[in-house]
């Protein structure tokens, strides 16, 4: 002890040397954003993030540079998927960064980009139409303007087809320089073949789909998702057209249906959207969906290629087909290639056709104008985009007549923000305008619901998912006038409902059950049938065929749904051929085919509703499910014994 405190003692002693700082002085503000803008060019965006973040603070004060260095995060946090964040980080930029300053023009049509993507990924093509019309503005290169050209027709292609033909006649001349590669002008060929296709010119589709494989290098055994583009054009024209020989030739060259290990399987989470509803899907619709599928198992891509009816008609399908789940375990059995831009036929769902909640708001709406002696129709006949210079000049003549925050505004308001070609900034503008003449004018609650729903749909709109849409839903039903109106309270709870079920089938069930045993509802209420309706559709996807007809049962009507029965009627025997064509092209593939069994055990109405690959197995599917016998059950009319089965048939050559 006493030699460890001398020793102390002794080190006390000894004078402390002052060392020299040998720590590195910070990054100037320019060599960070240098190092920064290094890691985001080298792809590795996950630390390019964490130096733009870095940076931000450092910049607070200079609101060019912070702009600057938000455009670049904003990029980042696209590249990881993080596309809310993006927008917010990008539209604050765009705000401040000066727009007439030359040396920032790639960093705004960077932005632009990164607007354009998001919206045209949420399936918001108004706004991605929009933002890609801005970066054009600012193009200069061919390359750029044909980049913007290609964003603005393929979005419009499905809400304003009329304006995509006039923008799709910009591109010749941007083409005609010998700069442009043969990949970008096969692209463009591309576009204008879906384009045409969604308006029924299915042999000037075939024809621009045929310039752009050829472009490509041809049909050849060399296939990338460009080649798998264009040559499934022309297969779904030519199948227009009749000419199954042609389709099946070139879709064979696209790959789909010809997996040479492992397997293209259905997914575990894969329904079609309802017929009916706010969309107005009839069963007669068919649509085309490309999509791509993530590492978990998500639909991490998801776009409308062709719809029979065109138009807005293709999107729900779209939206359908996002919701759609595949295991981890399918993901690593299927190789990589179908797992990028896979296309599959849809149909909707006539299992339970739901009726349209803002059919029923609209209608509230409009009684209650009219027992103010306004009775302007909140819904026009005819194309938006024909439309939109009429509604926007009746806006103006009444704002001029009536002054701005007139009653009589709201019906035009109402349409104006519904149109389609509006881009979503200001259809939420128009929505909250509407809204705030409602509550001044002391309108209910049921009746204010539908411009408010307009304008937060609008406002989350970027979200991918539904899950902020679904917080804006859940805040209302909560808190407020909504959550003391027990019909408006119902309504948020379905739309929450429908919103959830893509991402949490529990929550959806237990708002519907709210629903359902909402005391202050009567017992025929529609809104309690509409939760027994989706209550009863969840059970039946999940194969608890008691709870759907115990839930089904409440409705009080009367049909004859297979989801009714204590059990679903037994298969005797099915038949079916493998369609030779498909055959001799080695197609193999599948089809979720619905329809009806007689009393008498035959089926009826057999109906593909979702058909991969697209148009190759749909006719024999359906002829399959035609010679498939069940169990004879008795019923007292003689009439369909069970309805609204789903039954997939497996088109397979291996052993």
């Amino acid at each position: 002890m006493r030699g460890l405190l001398l020793g102390a003692a002794v080190l006390a002693m000894v004078p402390m040397l002052a060392l020299a700082d040998t720590t590195p002085p910070p990054p100037t503000i320019q060599q960070a954003f240098d190092a920064a803008t290094v890691l985001q060019d080298s792809g590795k965006y996950f630390e390019a993030l964490a130096a733009w973040e870095k940076l931000e603070p450092r910049v607070a004060n200079k609101p060019r540079s912070l702009a600057i260095v938000r455009l670049r995060k904003g990029l980042a946090l696209y590249r990881l998927d993080r596309r809310d964040e993006a927008v917010i980080a990008t539209r604050a930029a765009l705000e401040v960064l000066p727009a007439t300053e030359p040396a920032l023009r790639d960093d705004r049509i960077q932005g632009y980009n990164v607007l354009a993507k998001v919206a045209e990924a949420s399936l918001d093509y108004a706004t991605a139409a929009d933002n890609y019309r801005r970066a054009e503005a600012l193009a200069i290169t061919p390359i750029e303007h044909l980049g913007a050209l290609r964003g603005i027709v393929e979005t419009e292609t499905f809400f304003d087809s009329d304006a995509a033909v006039a923008d799709l006649a910009r591109v010749q001349p941007w083409l005609a320089d010998k700069s442009v590669d043969n990949v970008s002008r096969a692209a463009l060929k591309r576009v204008e073949s879906q384009l045409l296709l969604n308006r029924g010119d299915f042999a000037g589709a075939r024809t621009a789909a045929g310039e752009a494989v050829k472009l490509l290098g041809g049909l050849t055994s060399r296939t990338d998702l460009n080649d798998v583009a264009a040559r499934s054009n022309y297969a779904i024209a030519a199948m227009m057209l009749g000419d199954r020989d042609d389709a099946r030739k070139y879709m064979a060259y696209t790959g789909a249906g010809r997996v040479q290990a492992g397997s293209f399987d259905p997914a575990v989470q894969m329904t079609p959207p309802d017929c009916g509803g706010d969309s107005d899907l009839r069963p007669d619709d068919t649509a085309v969906v490309e999509f791509s599928i993530a590492d978990d198992g998500a639909v991490s891509y998801a776009a409308p290629v062709y719809s029979s009816r065109g138009g807005k008609v293709a999107l729900p399908f779209a939206r359908a087909v996002r919701n759609w789940s595949w295991t981890p375990e399918q993901v690593k059995a299927l190789p990589a290639f179908f797992r990028y831009r896979a296309r599959v036929e849809l149909r909707c769902s006539t299992e339970f056709p739901k009726p349209s909640l803002l059919d029923y708001l609209d209608k509230r709406l409009s009684k209650w104008l009219d027992e103010r002696g306004i009775d302007t129709p909140l819904k026009r006949d005819g194309a938006d985009a024909a439309l939109l210079a009429e509604e926007r000049k009746e806006l103006a003549d009444l704002e001029k007549a009536k002054g701005a925050d007139a009653l009589a505004l709201v019906p035009v308001l109402h349409v104006l923000s519904r149109n389609s070609v509006l881009q979503i900034e200001e259809a939420a503008g128009l929505a909250q305008r509407e809204a705030a003449i409602l509550t001044a004018n002391k309108a209910p609650a049921i009746a204010r619901l539908a411009a408010d729903l307009k304008g937060w749909q609008s406002k989350n709109s970027d979200s991918w998912g539904g899950r902020r849409y679904f917080r804006s839903l859940e805040a209302a039903a909560t808190s407020g006038p909504y959550a003391n109106d027990p019909e408006a309270r119902a309504v948020l709870r379905l739309m929450m409902s429908d919103v959830s079920r893509g991402f949490d089938k529990e929550r959806s069930l237990a708002l519907l059950d709210q629903v359902a045993a909402d005391a202050a509802l009567p017992a025929e209420n529609g809104f309690k049938v509409g939760a027994l309706i989706r209550k009863a559709s969840i059970y039946t996807q999940r194969g608890d065929l008691a709870a759907a007809k115990a839930a089904y049962t409440q409705t009080g009507t009367t049909a004859e749904q297979c989801s009714l029965i204590d059990s679903a009627p037994r298969l005797l025997g099915v038949g079916g051929t493998f369609p030779d064509e498909a055959k001799l092209w080695g197609f193999e593939g599948w089809v979720s085919v619905q329809f009806d069994v007689g009393a008498d055990g035959r089926t009826v109405n057999q109906r593909a509703v979702i058909s991969y690959p697209p148009f190759i197995f749909t006719k024999a599917g359906d002829d399959t499910l035609k010679t498939a016998r069940y169990e004879k059950a008795f019923r007292p009319d003689g009439e369909i014994g069970c309805g609204g089965i789903t039954q997939r048939v497996r088109f397979t050559m291996r052993n």
